[in-house]
């Protein structure tokens, strides 16, 4: 049996895979997807990417023996559910290896930006003593009694959720995906609609999943109805947000901020104008916008985990059949 992984992460620590998967299964790896080779595609039972969902897709008449595609990570954009399912090939994935690096992400851009963290960095590295002082900031603000909330009330954003309510936060949330009830069993105040979301919370943290529902869901509606001081956080997936609406908003005032991890186009499209105005520094701008490069799932054991899990998950689909995390079980021909 051999699985292929398309896009290692890093030469020299391999053994992070073969000690998940056993000595039985033999790994072959490629540096990044586009240098796959007609033969490994051919010959590989089954598959581990990274970023490279169009390769696989690409590649799909040269799969002849696969039975697995596994998606390193929480979503499977690019990978089209039918057509493997109905070629036996079971799309899986890995939502559970960055839950809580995530979270802690989000409600570390909070902080930053609640906190003006950047802005006081930025300072004492400039002048120490000259600017030794608070500084008045759109962003800044107390947490405790304002209002977080959450759109998408999955794994991560109920983690994020629990965080803020260590804050001593109120918190409410949007997830038109989830049963009656959870509310009650949560504690947290369901919003019916997502602009009862954006205009109840203080601070918006996104954590859906990206689909045709949401793609472009965080829009000029829903920016223009929050609070003047109002902050949007997206470590989700970065299509979610209209960054066309998001510079408008935030050049009119409202929402006060934005902190982002990921972006619609990765790396960043620096001739975006919201990207340019960030990079320029534009005072307009200035302690209003956090960008990171969606790293917020990263850590050194959490990427432990994302890779053998992802490994683990393909060996446990070879040796026995079965399937965790599946994403395409309504297509799949076995």
């Amino acid at each position: 049996m051999r699985i292929l992984i398309t896009d290692r992460h890093t030469k020299g620590d391999e053994h992070i895979e073969q000690d998940a998967v056993g000595p039985d299964i033999e790994l072959e790896f490629f540096d990044h997807h586009d240098e796959v080779t007609d033969d490994a595609w051919a010959r590989a039972d089954g598959i581990v990417t990274y970023r490279g969902t169009a390769a696989v897709m690409a590649a799909l008449p040269k799969l002849q023996r696969a039975r697995i595609v596994v998606r390193g990570g929480v979503g499977f954009d690019g990978l089209d559910l039918k057509a493997l399912g109905e070629r036996g090939i079971a799309v899986c994935t890995v939502p559970d290896y960055g839950t809580t690096e995530v979270a802690d992400h989000a409600i570390g851009l909070m902080l930053a930006m609640r906190r003006g963290l950047d802005r006081y960095d930025g300072l004492m590295r400039s002048d120490p003593s000259g600017k030794w002082r608070y500084l008045e900031s759109p962003c800044i603000d107390r947490l405790r009694g304002r209002t977080f909330g959450v759109f998408g009330l999955g794994r991560i954003g109920l983690a994020a959720a629990r965080r803020a309510s260590g804050f001593d936060m109120n918190v409410v949330f949007y997830d038109p995906h989830l049963p009656d009830g959870v509310d009650l069993s949560t504690g947290y105040k369901r919003m019916t609609t997502a602009e009862e979301l954006f205009e109840t919370a203080d601070t918006v943290s996104i954590h859906s999943p990206h689909t045709d529902e949401t793609r472009g869901a965080i829009n000029a509606n829903l920016l223009s109805r929050m609070k003047p001081g109002g902050l949007v956080i997206n470590t989700a997936r970065g299509p979610i947000v209209n960054l066309d609406d998001l510079f408008e908003a935030l050049k009119a005032g409202t929402p006060a901020g934005a902190a982002l991890d990921v972006l619609p186009v990765e790396p960043a499209d620096t001739s975006h104008p919201l990207v340019k105005a960030y990079m320029n520094r534009e005072e307009w701008l200035d302690g209003r916008l956090m960008i990171t490069p969606h790293a917020a799932f990263y850590s050194p054991p959490g990427l432990h985990d994302l890779r053998s899990k992802a490994v683990a998950t393909v060996a446990q689909r070879l040796r026995d059949g079965s399937t965790r995390n599946c994403q395409n079980l309504d297509y799949l021909v076995d």
